[in-house]
């Protein structure tokens, strides 16, 4: 026995090394692709906080991604998503990952409670079926509300008081609006007068080159905090002065993965690698 006990630690010391240097080679490597190690260790112990309703009107309006259901996360070939409108007399509107949906919800306190849906009845096959989300928003009955790293959750319930969707706050709301190309590639353009129209509910981009009118289509990514691409563009195709900054824009917009924001008037899109691309003013358009 004793020496079963003496060769089991020697073993133990033996390999001990050789795992702190694997777990030192795994930090080194993600540290090379831009991962932060002591940040992922405080994602994971970072719990969910429930937050208090105190003004449902004011808290649930706006437009949210539908992230998971029944304890499984939800893949769609359209993004499906519910926009909760309480100006417009309790309506609902959204997409249920292929079709369109309209509707309205009755709310009191923290029940909740969807009705009268109509579909655009398009035929699409998706890993999360249409069906399956549309039958869950039939049996939401109550909802709570959390929050994580700035992130907010909507939990929609059963009668009894189980999870049956989660949706996740659409934080994109800033983007939208006129903007001013104030920086492109780090190199000031705000006097070629340069302008984008952004709307992150169609998911549409307009914009004004000083010489050409483009457009195009925004993708959005409801897995990542305020992901967001421009792809599908297209230009008048004009010959101008300035044509090299249109096209320097172009090829900006289209490598953009992200954006933040910088203060209450400015907005920066970056890179994949999280690089500056793009630097845009808010404006207003008359």
């Amino acid at each position: 026995m004793r020496k079963y006990i003496i060769l089991s630690l020697l073993v133990a010391m033996l390999l001990a090394p050789a795992t702190m240097d694997a777990r030192k080679k795994k930090d080194k490597k993600m540290e090379k692709r831009g991962v932060n190690v002591e940040n992922v260790i405080a994602d994971v112990e970072q719990p969910m906080r429930e937050v208090a309703i105190t003004n449902p009107a004011q808290q649930l309006y706006g437009e949210w991604d539908i992230v998971n259901l029944r304890k499984k996360k939800v893949y769609t070939l359209e993004r499906a998503y519910l926009y909760l409108d309480f100006a417009g007399g309790n309506k609902v509107y959204g997409n249920n990952g292929c079709n369109t949906i309209n509707g309205r919800f009755q709310l009191s306190g923290n029940n909740l409670k969807f009705e009268d849906f109509i579909s655009s009845g398009e035929s699409c096959r998706n890993v999360t079926n249409e069906k399956t989300i549309m039958h869950a928003l039939a049996d939401v009955r109550r909802f709570t509300l959390e929050t994580q790293y700035n992130a907010q959750y909507l939990n929609l319930m059963n009668s009894k008081g189980v999870v049956i969707m989660v949706l996740k706050r659409h934080n994109l709301d800033a983007m939208n609006g006129a903007w001013l190309i104030k920086e492109l590639n780090s190199e000031k353009v705000d006097e070629l007068n340069m302008r984008v129209v952004i709307d992150a509910v169609m998911q549409t981009i307009h914009g004004d080159t000083g010489c050409n009118i483009i457009n195009g289509i925004i993708t959005l990514d409801p897995t990542k905090d305020m992901a967001i691409q421009f792809e599908d563009l297209h230009s008048t195709e004009h010959d101008c002065e300035n044509i090299d900054f249109e096209t320097d824009l172009l090829l900006a917009l289209e490598t953009t993965e992200s954006c933040k924001r910088i203060n209450e008037q400015e907005m920066a899109l970056l890179d994949n690698k999280g690089k500056i691309v793009i630097v845009l003013q808010r404006i207003n358009l008359r």
